[in-house]
């Protein structure tokens, strides 16, 4: 299979899913393990505008940076493989935690933007995790309604709703009107 290579300056979905559909978050603190690695190697060469991390599979939307393409992809190779040997070692596991490498899709529309920031924000919902997907804490919607510095670029994300109350109605009426967002993503 031909990978999408990580370009400068360009959007990007970032998703993948255990091995086997395993789970890749085993307890609380496996999450809160991955987003300081994503703080640790991704923040450095790129913007995080969206995630989601559910229990065996995470959604990433993010910015590339004005960076050597060879330094995204290492990046990304370094954040992986620190997770997964850190969940190896820490349950006693061997092989790979991940399915495959990690999938990719470069992201060239406004539309698809945005329509992928709800999809991901609305996946703890529609996978059946939770009733409300406003109370899943481990997205990026969480961040996005309080006043701390976070992972997340905000201004992009509000620059393209016009506005936080603009976001939260628009991913309340995606929500309540079950509008398929037919991304044709797999997870």
């Amino acid at each position: 299979m031909q990978y999408q290579p990580l370009l400068p300056d360009q959007y990007f979905h970032i998703y993948n899913r255990g091995n086997n559909g395993e789970d890749i978050f085993i307890e609380e603190k496996n999450y809160n393990y991955f987003l300081h690695l994503i703080h640790r190697h991704l923040l450095p060469i790129c913007d995080v505008l969206a995630y989601c991390l559910l229990r065996n599979h995470f959604h990433l939307l993010i910015r590339t940076k004005e960076e050597d393409g060879k330094n995204i992809s290492k990046a990304f190779s370094n954040f992986f493989n620190a997770y997964a040997k850190a969940i190896n070692k820490s349950y006693n596991r061997t092989g790979s935690l991940f399915q495959d490498r990690f999938k990719r899709i470069l992201i060239t529309e406004e539309n698809y933007l945005t329509n992928l920031i709800l999809y991901i924000h609305l996946n703890p919902e529609s996978h059946g995790l939770i009733n409300d997907f406003k109370d899943y804490k481990y997205s990026s919607y969480f961040e996005y309604l309080g006043a701390k510095t976070s992972l997340i670029e905000k201004e992009t994300v509000f620059s393209l709703f016009d506005s936080l109350e603009n976001f939260t109605a628009v991913h309340e009426a995606k929500r309540l009107k079950g509008v398929d967002l037919n991304l044709d993503i797999e997870n």
